[in-house]
């Protein structure tokens, strides 16, 4: 099923670099109108220069580990495009490994739960209103597939509350034409993945493991398709990706 995402408007947080940097350049490929979110507006303003030769780009600023500062990139998000149409809340920290996992300190969970769980539900939560107005929205939490690594506990645990909100509040979303998704991007190589990873992200719109959650979840983990292909393919891909595990095109 191929959906025309020509005029539409997306919200990608955290698109300065990396993983939302490429779904920005691929959405704009298909025409999709852009707000492109990160912590200060110059660390967006030549993908922005750069994207605005096709579709209409606004940048936002905001530390998602301050209240005001979701609250402020909630409302300029809306006045920017007149509602959005797909969020893609890619934005997220990762504190420091700790050897000894006993002493992972409270600042480190307080930290990661601010920006990796409740900025998300938060900027859902602002945007969702629109997407049930219009009946559409295509809504994205990324996830992760860390497992068996307590030194990274803090990162691991806000992971899995985020994939706990998605999977409790999409049986609520049933039948609204709205779709919520969880998205594993899997280990990359970028800043948050670090350098070891074989996959860069240039090569990741998607070299990805996707595990969509939608309508009933009737599909489980193991339904998850891999994409693995070159930058140059990005154009044709993303599409592919938006139909699937990105925004849940796939009923």
């Amino acid at each position: 099923m191929s959906i025309d995402i020509r005029g539409k408007w997306a919200l990608v947080t955290g698109s300065s670099r990396g993983i939302g940097r490429e779904i920005a350049r691929g959405l704009a490929a298909k025409g999709c109108n852009l707000v492109l979110h990160s912590r200060l507006r110059e660390h967006n303003a030549s993908l922005a220069v750069e994207l605005g030769k096709s579709v209409k780009v606004a940048v936002v600023a905001a530390e998602l580990s301050v209240a005001a500062d979701v609250d402020r990139l909630i409302r300029e998000a809306q006045h920017a495009s007149a509602g959005i149409d797909v969020l893609y809340n890619n934005a997220a920290i990762m504190t420091p490994f700790c050897q000894d996992y006993t002493i992972v300190t409270a600042d480190d969970y307080r930290r990661s739960f601010e920006v990796n769980v409740i900025a998300p539900i938060r900027v859902t939560h602002g945007l969702l209103p629109h997407m049930l107005e219009q009946r559409f929205g295509r809504i994205v939490q990324v996830t992760s597939g860390i497992r068996d690594q307590p030194e990274l506990m803090a990162y691991a645990a806000s992971k899995a509350a985020l994939d706990k909100f998605v999977r409790d509040t999409v049986i609520r979303l049933r039948d609204t034409g709205v779709t919520m998704n969880l998205l594993d991007p899997g280990w990359l190589r970028t800043d948050l993945g670090g350098p070891t990873p074989r996959t860069p992200s240039s090569r990741s719109c998607p070299a990805l493991w996707c595990r969509p959650w939608w309508k009933t979840m009737c599909r489980e983990p193991g339904s998850a398709r891999r994409i693995m292909r070159g930058r140059e393919e990005i154009a044709d891909e993303i599409l592919e990706y938006l139909e699937g595990a990105l925004i849940g095109f796939l009923l």
